[in-house]
């Protein structure tokens, strides 16, 4: 079904729908956007520090611990 004629179809319903079912419906349009601009944030955020060179300088530098200096693992 193309976008327009969906569109279209939901804002009939949506007149049929009495004011409590609409409210409903809204809120719910409204936290799908921002799980839409939250995932947008936060893929901005990962590209920016991935391309960032503040922890360059940890690039050449050996590990402190590893593993074998844990007393104690959880699985």
């Amino acid at each position: 079904m193309r976008r327009e004629t969906l569109i279209r179809k939901t804002i009939k319903n949506l007149a049929k729908l009495p004011d409590q079912n609409l409210k409903a419906v809204s809120d719910f349009a409204e936290f799908l956007l921002f799980k839409i601009d939250d995932k947008l944030i936060t893929e901005g955020i990962q590209k920016l520090t991935a391309n960032s060179l503040a922890f360059r300088f940890l690039e050449g530098e050996e590990d402190l611990y590893t593993v074998n200096d844990l007393r104690e693992t959880f699985n």
